[in-house]
C-alpha cells in the first residue's frame, strides 16, 4: 500500500485515484472556438446581432466553468449549444435580412 500521506497509510486506508474525464477539456476547446465564430460574424453581421451572441457566449462560458468537474459530459453541450445558437442566428439573419 503507497500514500503520500502517512497517517493515511498508517491506518490502512489507501487513496483513490479518480479518472480524469476528457469531456470537459473538449467542451472548453469547442467554446473557444464559438468565441472566434461568434466574434467573425461581424465580418457580416451588424454589431446589434455580434453583442447578443458574445453575451450569450459569456453565459455558455459561465455555466461551462460551473459544470466542468461535477458534470463533465454536459460542457461538451455547452459549447454544441453556442454553435447551433450562431447558426440558428446567422442563417435567419442571412435569409430574413439579406447580410
Amino acid at each position: 500500500m503507497t500514500s503520500s500521506d502517512p497517517r493515511a497509510a498508517a491506518a490502512g486506508v489507501a487513496r483513490r485515484r479518480t479518472k480524469l474525464s476528457p469531456w470537459p477539456f473538449v467542451g472548453m476547446g469547442g467554446l473557444a472556438c464559438v468565441l472566434f465564430l461568434d466574434a467573425a460574424s461581424s465580418v457580416f453581421a451588424p454589431w446589434w446581432i455580434v453583442a447578443p451572441l458574445i453575451v450569450v457566449w459569456l453565459a455558455l462560458f459561465v455555466l461551462a466553468c460551473r459544470w466542468f468537474t461535477p458534470h463533465p459530459r454536459r460542457v461538451l453541450w455547452a459549447a454544441v449549444a453556442g454553435v447551433a445558437v450562431w447558426f440558428v442566428v446567422t442563417v435567419v439573419g442571412g435569409i430574413a435580412f439579406d447580410w
